[in-house]
């Protein structure tokens, strides 16, 4: 409640006042309209930079994680070539031993 009355108090000040300080109202938007393009402006070309840094980013991310893929496969198949070579190992041991 106190502040819907405070914002209602500072609405009608602040229409009072620019009604006074007409002139100095639209001297400062002269001055601070562009100050704020300028100011707006860099932080969108700053925000764009940044967009297609990360979007370059995760670009390079997604061919490593390719390659990364293709080389868990490799391991996978050299994991299944090493336990064929083992079994056949104890295959022939056990051969040898009867």
């Amino acid at each position: 409640m106190a502040a819907l009355l405070g914002g209602l108090a500072a609405i009608i000040l602040g229409v009072i006042g620019v009604i006074i300080w007409w002139g100095y109202f639209v001297k400062a938007l002269m001055a601070g309209v562009p100050a704020l393009l300028v100011l707006g402006g860099a932080l969108a070309a700053y925000l764009g930079f940044e967009e297609i840094r990360d979007k370059r980013a995760s670009e390079q991310f997604d061919t490593e994680k390719e390659d990364l893929k293709k080389e868990v496969e490799n391991l996978k198949e050299e994991l299944r070539e090493l336990k064929g070579k083992k079994e056949e190992e104890k295959a022939g041991e056990e051969e040898k031993k009867e």
